[in-house]
This record gives C-alpha cells, structure tokens and sequence, in this order.
C-alpha cells in the first residue's frame, strides 16, 4: 500500500522562511493542504496562515530598543510573549486544491485572499 501525505504544518523556521517561494510551489504542485506561521506564505500563494503578527514584534522590540536607550536596564524590563495573532485564508489556493473553506472559519479571519 503506498502513504501519501495529506496535510502539513510549515513552522517557522529561519531556513523554511528563507525557502517560502520554493516550498510553496511544491505543495502546490502536489496539491497538498498547508498551513503557515507567516502571512507571506500566503501572499506568495500558500493556502492558510497563522502566526504572530511580525509587525507588531517588530513593533514592541522599538519600544524595547528606546527604553533602553533611556536609561532602563535589560534586565528589569519583563520578558513579551506574542499577543496578537493573525489568520490569512488563501481562496483562490483552496479552490486550486479543491477546498471549500467553511464560511465560520472565513469569518474569523483577519484576512481572506480572494
């Protein structure tokens, strides 16, 4: 009997990321469902994604950055956790693998890519 792989989960990873264009258009070309952890994936044709919002690490590391430019110790500041989070759904990439998507999971996304 021969397996064949229904689904993946794409982490983040720096090597992965650096492969985005690559890795998509494989799963592609095989037609297999994936989901991201960065909103690129999706933009460069991936199905769905779901991660931190990068901006907004970006974002808190500024703050971060200026503290401690003012004077606050690293060590004082607290540790962040990611606290905002995004959801990408891919339609034309669904409707290439032949995918509905269900409407409750569209209406939970914070983008829909048509």
């Amino acid at each position: 009997m021969q397996e064949r792989v229904v689904g993946l989960v794409i982490e983040n990873d720096a090597f992965l990321n650096s492969r985005r264009d690559q890795i998509v258009a494989l799963v592609a070309r095989h037609k297999i469902p994936a989901i991201y952890a960065y909103r690129e994936h999706i933009q460069a044709g991936g199905l769905i994604s779901y991660g931190t919002d990068v901006n907004e690490m970006y974002r808190q590391a500024g703050i971060y950055a200026g503290r401690i430019l003012k004077g606050e110790k690293p060590g004082n500041l607290p540790v962040l956790v990611p606290t905002k989070f995004e959801l990408l759904v891919n339609l034309k990439a669904a409707k290439s693998l032949g995918l509905t998507v269900p409407t409750t999971l569209l209406s939970r996304a914070d983008e829909v890519i048509e």
